[in-house]
């Protein structure tokens, strides 16, 4: 059921899974990354959808129980800031180690087009200026006549 497809292109769908048990894909929890978007969605009767842009990770850890190395299953980690900072665990999830791997260079790849830098994740300041932004208003320049507002 895993779907890994590298060399995707804008709007291709570039991995999907569902949560294991054992080695059998018998879960509500489906996964997917499309369009710089980690999606999941949970739950038969009520279900629930969540959408998390990739830049925004900024911590990602595997983690395999002996159990899941029998089966070839792990559990990606992801540590997400935004407005409320948040984990996500990709639960049981095949060929876990390249889909960590994946996702590096789709966040760094992401950042990239976005003109993200880390230090707007990593700084706590949500100053005068937005998130990360060390600098205090009154050296900004305002008015766009090229000089600091004072």
């Amino acid at each position: 059921m895993a779907y890994l497809n590298e060399a995707a292109g804008p709007g291709e769908l570039v991995w999907k899974d569902r949560k294991h048990h054992m080695w059998f894909p018998f879960s509500f929890t489906k996964y997917q990354v499309k369009d710089d978007r980690l999606l999941i969605e949970k739950g038969f009767f009520k279900t629930i959808s969540d959408e998390t842009l990739i830049y925004r990770i900024i911590d990602i850890k595997l983690e395999r129980t002996l159990g899941q190395k029998l089966y070839g299953t792990g559990t990606i980690c992801l540590r997400v800031r935004g407005e409320a900072d948040t984990d996500i665990h990709l639960e049981n999830i095949k060929r876990p180690k390249k889909l960590k791997d994946v996702l590096s260079h789709l966040i760094e790849n992401s950042r990239a087009r976005m003109n993200v830098v880390g230090r707007e994740f990593y700084s706590g300041n949500m100053g005068p200026g937005g998130p990360g932004m060390d600098a205090p208003m009154d050296h900004m320049d305002m008015d766009g006549m090229d000089h600091p507002h004072v």
